[in-house]
């Protein structure tokens, strides 16, 4: 069941197109948008044009649609017009409507209670960020993503939601007709990742395993052209971290606290076994050792690939 009229608000213009997208896809096919939506401009259109395009019966579709980004100005140019449509809107046509904000006080507003729905689009906090992207993948791509996965893509791509339903978008295409996005293909696809190399090589060191470890760091530097400067900055990220999660603990949290304050979504078993596996002041070292090799190699002394190789050597000795 359709609304008639839809206002999408926010304050994050990429996001309000994102879930705006979300929406058309949902109101009409792809292949049906040339002739069964209308794109007004808000700063040329005129209420009257809207409400004839959203009364003009839809062609080879079931339904119109009528979409006005950034109307705050239009809205605010033909209240009395709109609140008189938001009274009797047409059966056949939806009219979608993006702004930076909407007052609820006002009566245009109260009165799209009962004529339509409203979207109020904000950034999700970082512990909702990987059920937001279980809903997104299967409202728009029909795929199902579970919440360890979608943890791991929200841990190696940011906390950018944009960016993140792009790696779905992505991931959809490249899973193909299978309807799950495992934690595989998340690797697959996204796998050269810089923080995902750092914890793959420290899994490895602690694991006691530093034939792989070196292996995993020399891939990472063969696969990712820009590791050279990015590597210092994922190891020390990872450190980070695990230097973090590990006052928490010795304070008394219990992991599921700590993974939630600390972003620690997907790997969480695997990042919790690293952690019983190495102290505060080893943590503390190597940190202070990246901060040294950092130096070293912005003032020409030393080389990336080279330093952390000696680094993990060190880590892997002790």
């Amino acid at each position: 069941m359709h609304e008639p009229i839809y206002v999408i608000a926010g304050k994050q213009e990429a996001l309000v197109n994102s879930q705006c997208e979300e929406l058309l896809n949902k109101l009409i096919e792809p292949q049906q948008r040339a002739f069964a939506l209308f794109n007004a401009d808000a700063k040329q259109c005129i209420a009257s044009g809207v409400f004839d395009e959203l009364r003009t019966l839809p062609f080879l579709s079931e339904r119109r649609v009528v979409l006005i980004k950034k109307a705050d100005d239009f809205i605010k140019d033909n209240r009395s017009l709109l609140e008189n449509y938001f009274d009797n809107p047409c059966p056949t046509g939806i009219l979608v409507m993006t702004v930076g904000s909407w007052p609820s006080q006002t009566k245009l507003a109260k009165k799209l209670t009962k004529a339509g729905k409203l979207i109020t689009v904000v950034q999700p906090k970082s512990w909702e960020l990987p059920a937001e992207l279980t809903r997104y993948a299967f409202n728009t791509h029909n795929k199902k993503i579970q919440q360890q996965t979608a943890g791991l893509l929200v841990e190696l791509t940011g906390d950018d939601l944009c960016c993140l339903r792009n790696e779905v978008d992505k991931l959809a295409l490249f899973v193909g007709e299978e309807k799950t996005i495992t934690s595989e293909h998340v690797k697959s696809l996204i796998g050269n990742n810089r923080l995902f190399n750092a914890f793959e090589v420290i899994n490895a060191i602690v694991a006691g395993n530093i034939a792989k470890a070196i292996d995993r760091l020399r891939q990472m530097f063969a696969e990712d052209k820009s590791a050279e400067y990015t590597s210092v900055g994922a190891f020390a990220f990872h450190l980070r971290r695990m230097f973090n999660a590990k006052v928490m603990l010795e304070k008394g949290s219990t992991t599921y606290e700590t993974a939630n304050k600390l972003r620690i979504f997907g790997n969480k078993d695997a990042f919790f076994v690293q952690l019983r596996k190495i102290n505060l002041k080893q943590i503390a070292a190597n940190l202070q050792r990246l901060a040294q090799i950092d130096y070293e190699i912005k003032t020409g002394r030393t080389k990336a690939n080279v330093a952390i190789e000696q680094m993990v050597v060190s880590m892997a000795g002790k």
